[in-house]
């Protein structure tokens, strides 16, 4: 779809980029002449796709250990990053998400999701975007956020809340910081089935099973189909489009109450097989980051 080395001398930044989404939209910048650089609170599994990446592809990728809710963390990263050249772009993907009956929900289990998603999602911007601004410097931010800011997010309560957030900070700093040159867009992916993702959205479920059989085109998204829409949000060429949302999702917002309103129909027992899931894989989860 895009002319080789079309990215060439773009330095891009992508949060939560060590697996799924962002792994895929930073595999495609890199394939196209992008210099990229990930991170996520996992170094160790920043550090193996990075060497991947870069083994593959033959371009330069940097990765970064760091929890995008410290904001202290967020600077010193983003400083360091700088000190060698500015970025030229952002993908604000890093996020956490679980289903739960929000009656069910504690408050650290709200926190859990919307200090992520909606604090650390603005620490890594405005990071990014004062040290643009400072330098009189153009770029572009990319964010995936969730079609449920459309419709609804039953049982996802915080993701839904925060990714509204997200949608009006891109909206809201698209005219704020439009006479700097910087352009911010958001990206709202339907189903593009990830392993970490289904375990957490759909424990005991094939990933996307449900999706394909009530979305209007009748499957669920091609990873392609992602990477191709966040290259042309950062590439040269539509400089004029800023504080937009794009869908791609065949359409299920359009006919959908939102994600996960079939799950009215689970009983008491069936949440707690869900809830027992989605806590061994956290458990498991934080067994590999270590102490």
């Amino acid at each position: 779809m895009f002319r080789d080395g079309v990215l060439k001398g773009q330095r891009i930044l992508v949060t939560g980029g060590g697996t799924g989404l962002g792994k895929e939209m930073a595999a495609r910048f890199v394939e196209l002449g992008a210099e990229v650089i990930i991170c996520g609170r996992r170094k160790s599994v920043c550090d193996a796709t990075a060497v991947e990446l870069a083994d593959k592809y033959g371009g330069q990728v940097t990765s970064y250990g760091v929890d995008i809710r410290n904001p202290a963390a967020v600077d010193e990263m983003i400083e360091d990053i700088f000190r060698s050249a500015p970025l030229t772009g952002l993908v604000n993907n890093a996020a956490g998400n679980f289903i739960s009956r929000t009656e069910d929900l504690s408050p650290k289990g709200f926190d859990a999701v919307a200090n992520i998603v909606m604090h650390g999602t603005f620490y890594v911007t405005h990071s990014v975007g004062k040290r643009w601004i400072a330098a009189k410097q153009k770029g572009s931010v990319v964010s995936i956020i969730v079609t449920w800011v459309f419709n609804a997010g039953p049982y996802v309560v915080p993701s839904a809340m925060s990714k509204s957030a997200i949608a009006t900070m891109t909206r809201s700093l698209a005219v704020e910081w439009g006479r700097y040159g910087i352009r911010l867009n958001a990206i709202a992916p339907g189903v593009f089935p990830t392993e970490g993702a289904a375990k957490r959205l759909r424990p005991g479920e094939e990933p996307g099973m449900r999706t394909a059989k009530v979305n209007p085109m009748g499957r669920v998204g091609q990873m392609s189909e992602l990477q191709n829409l966040a290259t042309f949000l950062l590439a040269d060429g539509c400089e004029w489009l800023s504080g937009e949302t794009i869908t791609v999702d065949g359409a299920q917002h359009l006919v959908s109450a939102g994600g996960f309103y079939d799950l009215r129909e689970w009983n008491d027992e069936e949440w707690r097989t869900a809830r027992d899931a989605i806590r061994a894989t956290n458990d498991k989860d934080r067994a590999a980051r270590g102490p």
